[in-house]
């Protein structure tokens, strides 16, 4: 594999279904150089050290002349960026601002309120699915659930929550670094507009009229810009990833029969299944969007100030430095500090609430259907190679259990 290619076959959707061996090939240089000047890091030690190091950056206009942008500038969206594209000292006071009405210590038991609203969700869902004989799980079970969690957790009526489908999607799309070239950027930068304008109007009903939800307890603590930009940050990252690590959590378990037996039977195996999961096939693959402050020494190789760096997650979650047999799926692993949701001060700001919804789904989900087995292996996957996750998952069941 020559100089330059990696880059463009990982994000080459007729790899999308198994980039595992690229990420094997990529490993064999832990930082390497693409032709355009990207450096990809796809060693775990590598790739922690470098995202828990603050010469490198979350906020992409510090690149160099040339290099592309991820995301939409804020001059074109009239919105600033969002704290995951920010740095310390704007980043940490966002997100320790946004973070006091989601959990501790601020406000302890506001995630667990919202386990009896998703359960009811998961099982409205899964009543649907009586008298069918195949269904899809992502248009049927992963896709609509995590939006509706998210929009309780901002506190969006329940009759708008169909029009973030659409956004989020487009949003999405946007964060990858080639998918839909120009009009994928030109959708996302228009996604951002139209929900911007809702999240506006909806945000000053919430300052006049206060109500549950994350708005309206931050409404008073953040500018409305800051607020909406915030909110567009919680759809995309608290929607298409746990859309991905629903499906890809049934999809591993639907390949590993006797693995799905034991998780039926031993209730004690769930949490470090889902951990193992979010190892094997984790939900981000990637964080393409990190900056260079200044020149970097790593594994032999000097970054160079400006220049744009790949962390590659889910190629540092298969290292056989730190994961014994790391293609293997193995819930029983010992010590599974994995990257699937990042690590340092960008760690993922929603991860207690990913993992409730996966608990939630999951084991509810194989606990109610009769499967007999995946319909299409592998399934077609969405365009984006950054949240890369299946856009159908068809199976065949048996019928329901009560």
């Amino acid at each position: 594999m020559t100089l330059g290619t990696i880059s463009a076959k990982i994000t080459d959707y007729a790899n999308r279904a198994d980039p595992y061996p690229l990420y094997a090939e990529l490993r064999r240089t832990p930082v390497r150089r693409e032709d355009d000047g990207t450096y990809l890091v796809s060693t775990y030690y590598e790739v922690r050290n470098l995202a828990n190091d603050p010469r490198l950056s979350n906020d992409t206009g510090n690149r160099g002349l040339g290099y592309a942008h991820i995301g939409q500038p804020p001059e074109e969206t009239g919105l600033p960026p969002s704290f995951i594209f920010t740095d310390p000292p704007v980043h940490d006071r966002l997100r320790d601002t946004v973070n006091r009405p989601f959990g501790p210590p601020h406000s302890p038991g506001f995630l667990d309120s919202l386990r009896g609203d998703l359960a009811k969700v998961v099982t409205e869902l899964l009543d649907a699915f009586e008298g069918k004989d195949q269904v899809d799980i992502v248009e049927d079970f992963s896709y609509p659930l995590p939006v509706t969690a998210i929009c309780k957790v901002l506190g969006v009526p329940r009759e708008d929550e169909a029009r973030f489908h659409g956004w989020a999607d487009a949003l999405a799309s946007a964060l990858d670094p080639h998918s839909g070239g120009d009009d994928g950027q030109e959708k996302g930068r228009r996604a951002r507009q139209e929900l911007g304008a809702y999240l506006a109007e909806l945000i000053e009903t919430k300052r006049r009229h206060p109500g549950p939800g994350m708005l309206s307890a931050l409404a008073p603590d953040m500018t409305a810009a800051d607020l909406e930009a915030t909110a567009v940050l919680l759809l995309v990252a608290g929607h298409e990833t746990t859309v991905n690590a629903i499906t890809n959590t049934t999809l591993t378990l639907l390949r590993h029969p006797d693995i799905l037996r034991r998780f039926q039977n031993e209730p004690g195996l769930a949490v470090p299944l889902v951990e193992e999961v979010l190892r094997y096939e984790p939900p981000v693959q990637f964080v393409p969007w990190t900056t260079a402050l200044a020149d970097i020494d790593i594994a032999g190789t000097t970054i160079p100030q400006g220049s744009p760096v790949w962390l590659m997650l889910a190629a540092a979650n298969r290292d056989p430095q730190r994961f014994k047999d790391p293609d293997r799926f193995d819930p029983d692993r010992q010590d599974n500090e994995h990257l699937g949701f990042y690590t340092g001060i960008h760690y993922c700001f929603g991860a207690p609430l990913a993992r409730m919804e996966l608990h939630v789904a999951v084991e509810e989900l194989f606990r109610r259907v009769r499967f007999s087995g995946l319909l299409e292996d592998p399934p077609p996957y969405r365009a984006n190679a950054v949240l890369r996750g299946p856009r159908h998952l068809p199976v065949a069941i048996e019928g329901l259990r009560a």
